[in-house]
């Protein structure tokens, strides 16, 4: 998917659409609670202000460079003096000037230098210091180092001389607007009760109305509004008939045509028990859904053992596997699943992927090696092409040579492409269904020193076959009938009919 915004937890899903990798902010460490500067951008010598020639006197080495770090360490103790110290010291770092620029300046500095280092206007307060942790990490893990055609380095200075950093919604509305600058709409602030939702969330429960949802895609064709990705099995959102492919057009009368998706997943998750009201379009028509928001748990395996009518004890053994999302139980429950099945000597493996709108990118490898006994499972690329390989060797495949089918639809997106690609590329599986979403950039979260944090784009991903899948989706070998089952207990009866779709497509469904 475009991105995965559940409206289950605070605009953030537990699986986030994203594949996500979580980190602690690798830019902040825990012994220093400042970050260390990166060096702002200076003009010719003749044109230096009195301070940064002030800096430069100071170095040991004058016009060499020096890299000694200078980290203030406790922020929580930091005077105006000391905060215009650590700034000297920050581009003393970087400042390397020809030696005549030196002496022309030292007549200079020794007349001011006093005044200077008393001006308040260069004082890092702590709100400056947040903005610029938030701006390094975006200058470290951003995929695009062209940052949407932009002077990253020349944003950073206009924005602490002209944004308004008083308190700290206004730095979190500067860190907002530069992200903006980006026009990519994966990357973005979480506020720290939302960051620790979305953490939560990844456990396997969410409060609000089960609702996977991201933007149309454009093979897609729907009308203007946000598109249902899949709803969780049992929701609330399932139980009112909201099907994949519908379009949310207002929540609660307010539009979705120009709403962001975590706008939107803001508006509909809330506490247990209240109500959101959704305008929905399904195929022509509208209809108005009132919906209780409730807490859901999520199981995200579900798996059944379905025996094919045919002779004493060759009859087919069929072990359906239904994976609704990646969160940090699902590469575990896989694995009980595909054992419990193996020890029912199962002849073949259904792995249901349709309406999977990812998640954990971990748990998407995982859950591949479990079927695989060998090859690439993805490429991670940036700006510059191939950055890292995830591979297998076949030490935790559990299940890598009895027939296997994949079934997928436009609800599967983000990790459980990843899954799928890797299956068909290495000619593990045969895919059944339609074209996947369409989302091959992959989102980690990052921590920031306030305990929020800062989804970011950090890479897009290729298949084994090095398909670049975004906008695309994972293109199946086969489609299958529209009225094919979407659960175990539909699929085993539907497998047991001579006159269904799945009786008739066996053959074809469990070849290798």
């Amino acid at each position: 998917m475009a991105v995965f915004a559940s409206s289950s937890t605070a605009s953030l899903s537990p699986y986030f659409a994203i594949s996500n990798i979580y980190y602690k902010n690798p830019y902040w460490s825990s012994k220093a609670s400042t970050p260390q500067l990166d060096s702002f951008q200076m003009l010719p010598c003749k044109y230096f202000p009195i301070r940064i020639v002030e800096a430069q006197l100071w170095s040991p080495l004058m016009c060499k460079r020096t890299n000694a770090p200078n980290v203030l360490r406790n922020r929580g103790n930091i005077d105006g003096a000391s905060k215009h110290n650590f700034l000297l010291q920050s581009m003393r770092q970087h400042v390397s000037i020809p030696s005549v620029c030196l002496i022309a300046g030292v007549m200079l500095v020794m007349s001011v230098s006093v005044a200077v280092s008393r001006s308040p206007s260069w004082a890092l307060t702590e709100e400056n210091l947040l903005f610029l942790e938030a701006w390094r990490t975006i200058d470290r893990a951003y995929v695009d180092k062209n940052f949407n055609g932009q002077s990253w380095f020349r944003y950073r200075e206009n924005a602490l001389r002209n944004e308004p950093m008083n308190t700290r919604e206004q730095t979190y509305m500067a860190i907002k607007k530069m992200l903006a600058t980006l026009d990519d709409p994966f990357t973005r602030f979480l506020e720290p009760e939302k960051f620790k939702s979305l953490r939560s969330g990844t456990q396997g429960a969410l409060t609000g109305v089960g609702l996977s949802i991201g933007y149309p895609t454009q093979f897609d064709g729907s009308a203007a509004g946000l598109l249902v990705i899949s709803a969780a099995p049992g929701g609330p959102a399932n139980r009112a008939g909201i099907l994949t492919g519908d379009v949310i057009v207002a929540i609660d009368d307010t539009s979705t045509e120009t709403m962001g998706i975590y706008d939107a997943a803001e508006r509909l998750q809330g506490p247990e028990g209240t109500s959101v009201e959704l305008t929905i379009r399904s195929g022509p028509e509208i209809k108005h859904v009132a919906l209780t928001r409730e807490k859901v748990s999520l199981n995200p395996v579900k798996s059944r053992l379905c025996e094919v009518p045919g002779s004493g004890k060759d009859s087919p053994r069929i072990g359906y596997i239904k994976l609704t999302s990646f969160n940090q139980n699902a590469s575990g429950a896989v694995k009980e699943a595909v054992d419990s099945l193996k020890s029912s000597s199962v002849n073949a493996f259904v792995l249901d992927l349709r309406d999977n709108s990812g998640g954990l990118f971990p748990e998407g490898i995982e859950i591949a090696k479990i079927w695989l006994d060998k090859g690439v499972i993805v490429y991670i690329c940036d700006s510059r092409g191939v950055r890292d390989i995830y591979d297998t060797d076949g030490s935790s495949a559990i299940a890598a040579s009895e027939p296997l089918a994949v079934l997928v639809n436009k609800g599967t997106a983000s990790a459980s492409e990843i899954l799928a690609g890797a299956l068909k590329d290495n000619k593990r599986a045969v895919l059944f269904g339609e074209p996947t979403y369409g989302k091959g950039k992959i989102q980690s979260v990052f921590e920031l020193s306030d305990s929020s944090g800062l989804a970011v784009t950090v890479a897009r991903y290729e298949t084994p076959a090095h398909t670049d899948i975004d906008k695309v989706g994972v293109i199946p070998d086969h489609p299958l009938p529209t009225s094919f089952p979407k659960d175990e207990e539909g699929f085993c009866n539907c497998l047991q009919d001579p006159a269904s779709a799945c009786y008739v497509n066996r053959v074809q469904l469990f070849a290798r």
